[in-house]
Parts: C-alpha cells; sequence; structure tokens
C-alpha cells in the first residue's frame, strides 16, 4: 500500500509537468491537509487511512458546497475550477458506492439489528458509516438511513 502523502507526491511531480495548475492546487490542498492533521495528532507516524478518506471528503465537499454556491451565483467560471479539483481528489478516494449499493448494505443493517422510527437513527447510522467508510458521502448515507427508517 502506497501511502496518500507517496501518491501526491508523485501525482504533484506530474501535475508540474504538465502544467496543470487545478490539479496542482487540489494536491498542495491535499498535502496541507495531510500535514495539517499530522502536525495535529503530534505524531510522527502517518495518519491513518481512515483519517485520509475523512480529510479528502472534507476537500471535496468544501468544493462541491463552493461550486454549488457559484452555480446559483451564475458563475460558471468560478464553479468550473472547483469542479474540477473534486475530480483530482476523487481519484484518491476509494471506489464511491452508488445509492442503490448504500441502501442494500443500510437495508442490511436494519433488518440486522431491527431498528425502526426516526429515534434508531444514530444507530443505523454509526453502523453504516463504519461499514460503508469512505465510499459514500456522510449526506448520501444520512439521506438514505432516513427515508428507510421512516
Amino acid at each position: 500500500y502506497m501511502s496518500l502523502s507517496t501518491q501526491i507526491m508523485d501525482t504533484m511531480k506530474e501535475a508540474m509537468k504538465a502544467k496543470d495548475t487545478v490539479a496542482l492546487e487540489a494536491l498542495r490542498a491535499i498535502k496541507s491537509e495531510l500535514l495539517l492533521a499530522q502536525t495535529a495528532s503530534g505524531s510522527k507516524e502517518e495518519i491513518s487511512e481512515a483519517d485520509e478518506i475523512k480529510i479528502l471528503q472534507k476537500l471535496v465537499k468544501m468544493r462541491k458546497d463552493s461550486a454549488e454556491i457559484y452555480t446559483t451565483q451564475n458563475r460558471p467560471d468560478l464553479a468550473e475550477p472547483e469542479l474540477a479539483q473534486i475530480a483530482v481528489i476523487e481519484q484518491f478516494l476509494p471506489a464511491q458506492l452508488s445509492e442503490a449499493e448504500v441502501e442494500a448494505i443500510v437495508s442490511k443493517i436494519i433488518a440486522e439489528t431491527g431498528a425502526s422510527g426516526i429515534a434508531s437513527m444514530g444507530k443505523v447510522m454509526g453502523l453504516a458509516s463504519a461499514q460503508i467508510g469512505g465510499q459514500a458521502e456522510g449526506k448520501t448515507i444520512s439521506a438514505i438511513v432516513k427515508k428507510l427508517l421512516v
């Protein structure tokens, strides 16, 4: 398994050669977030893969939110680079599950735990998030949990 930092460095070298400014910007953002996380944990060790995934998802979410705002303001010129950066960041995320796949996992958890009603939301969310890991956004998971529990 090649660490995320190493993958980022390699990809940055390629982006520099290609003079791909959008990719470079996205990669630098990932790199600085990883450094921050490592410094915050005060450890010399690499941060866990789960934490790396959380960081990547956070960066994607921030860009999605910005792109959405720009799109509502009718500024495709500003939304475009945000979306392009999302594509760069998502290369490092595990393959994303489709909504149908997430729904199948959540249904199974509900069936296994006998959860029902919105009161069980937290429990089901916890189990689903643990099982799905970085393969779907929290927002997607919670929307599906809500839909199936009601």
